[in-house]
């Protein structure tokens, strides 16, 4: 019998739902090719949301959520709803919630620069040349931007703002020992980074690590403070593979990698949380980008990042590592043969719309 997965599709606004599309068309087309049954919910969530119901996340959705195996999400956002107050923007209405209440504790983004698309780097050629591949795994529940107390108040005749980093080492813990676990799974390097020369709090995280360290000893540990791990990351952004860092220093580390590679188009990100369905660990899957207004609805966005993101839910929670090879080798492929979107297209490239790529993706999917 068959395996059957339940997942949430949350396509959102601008590019959202055109680049869903192509993802799962892929995905049911994987789920023929490899004998497994998919049912994937339509849900609501941001602006589309707030236009429909007045939510960003709607209690519907969050019950869908909670009923599946991992939620697909696009993306969420855009001028339309700027002028709401913050609390009740797309961005931080829906996506932060959605974190908080399933618990995302880990957030993985791949940094991914193809052989093919170096020239995209702003960085010298000779440091990308033949491409590389850094995944960042990033706190995402703990630490400064979540710490109390935290606030605005008046001291003494003028304004003060608070924010506090609080780690307990459980938390600490839990994403160490993911981070590990991934490492060993693939090139068994991992660079933790924090600043334990200024902060307690990264006292405690290099302590648990090194302990938790003894237990992988299969596995190259590496313990870099955030600022040269910044500098690092351009000067050999090669000789990095699996990075682990806690919720700040994640947040800046993967943009920065995002830029090096030279299109946010192409990359996909996983969060994921302590629980499992069954056998399945929960998950939400979503590109590193935006909305990208000034683009929805022309048919130019790339929809490689969510692809990606399909092919790391399938991977992270249903365990088909065989599903998401054929889809990343596809991609692999499409891009050797020199087809492009506008956002990674160079002269003597071939220019194609979403639904292009989309379609040749697929057909590559299919060798």
């Amino acid at each position: 019998m068959s395996q059957t997965f339940k997942i949430v599709v949350l396509s959102g606004d601008g590019i959202g739902p055109e680049v869903m599309v192509e993802a799962i068309e892929l995905l049911r087309q994987c789920a023929d090719i490899d004998g497994f049954n998919v049912e994937a919910k339509e849900s609501l969530v941001g602006g589309a949301a707030i236009d429909a119901t007045g939510k960003a996340l709607p209690e519907e959705t969050v019950l869908n959520c909670e009923a599946s195996d991992a939620i697909l999400f696009g993306s969420v956002g855009g001028p339309k709803w700027e002028r709401l107050p913050p609390n009740e923007q797309p961005e931080r209405a829906a996506l932060l919630p959605l974190r908080k209440h399933f618990n995302l504790f880990a957030n993985l983004r791949p940094a991914l620069c193809l052989p093919e698309l170096t020239a995209a780097s702003p960085l010298r050629p000779d440091l990308v040349e033949g491409g590389f591949e850094i995944l960042c795994i990033r706190e995402l529940t703990g630490g400064l931007y979540f710490g109390q107390p935290k606030g605005t108040r008046e001291e003494n005749g003028e304004t003060i703002a608070i924010d506090t980093m609080v780690y307990r080492s459980s938390e600490v813990e839990r994403i160490v020992r993911l981070a590990f676990e991934i490492a060993r799974s693939r090139r068994r390097k991992l660079v933790s980074v924090d600043k334990a020369n200024v902060l307690e709090n990264s006292l405690l995280w290099r302590s648990i690590v090194k302990k938790i360290s003894a237990e992988y000893s299969d596995v190259e540990l590496t313990h870099l403070l955030v600022d040269n791990a910044a500098m690092q990351f351009i000067r050999a952004p090669k000789s990095f593979d699996v990075v682990v860092t806690e919720n700040l220093f994640g947040d800046i580390l993967s943009d920065e990698l995002a830029m090096i590679t030279g299109s946010i188009g192409m990359l996909p990100s996983a969060s994921l949380g302590t629980g499992l369905r069954g056998v399945y660990r929960f998950g939400l899957y979503e590109p590193s980008g935006g909305t990208a207004p000034d683009i929805a609805g022309k048919g130019i966005a790339n929809p490689i990042a969510q692809i990606l993101s399909v092919a790391m839910m399938l991977r992270h929670s249903f365990n088909l590592d065989s599903t998401a090879a054929r889809i990343e080798s596809a991609v692999r492929k499409i891009i050797g043969k020199g087809l492009r979107t506008r956002d990674i297209w160079s002269e003597g490239k071939t220019l194609v719309s979403t639904k292009e790529m989309g379609a040749e993706i697929r057909k590559a999917a299919e060798a």
